[in-house]
């Protein structure tokens, strides 16, 4: 377990973490500012799903499919609330699909893109 102090509105939290060893979760390290890493769902193919974490407004897709990304590659922007978020591969791999456009609105948990 791992244990951090966080700050939020000036309020400071004791956190304890607990590590799973689940390698199919987020990355180990933290996101940079500015970047949103989306949650990961596994079908049982073996695709991976790259879902919204937020409502908002897609304004750049920077991937298709067919390119193969390596984790932490920008594949859309996401602005919600007047701030733009990367949406990031999770892992190593190729994108077989891309299910937004430029200027789609999307909901939270909404499929972004499918991976291998």
């Amino acid at each position: 377990m791992k244990r951090y102090n966080i700050t939020v509105n000036g309020n400071t939290y004791d956190v304890v973490v607990e590590e799973s060893g689940d390698e199919g979760g987020v990355p180990a390290a933290p996101p940079k500012s500015g970047t949103v890493s989306a949650p990961i769902v596994k079908s049982a193919q073996g695709a991976v799903k790259i879902s919204s974490p937020m409502p908002g407004n897609i304004i750049a897709v920077k991937a298709k499919a067919g390119d193969a990304v390596k984790s932490g590659t920008v594949i859309a922007v996401l602005e919600a609330m007047k701030m733009e978020n990367d949406i990031v591969a999770p892992q190593d791999g190729v994108i077989v699909s891309f299910n937004v456009a430029k200027g789609e609105q999307v909901n939270t948990g909404t499929v972004i893109a499918t991976m291998n």
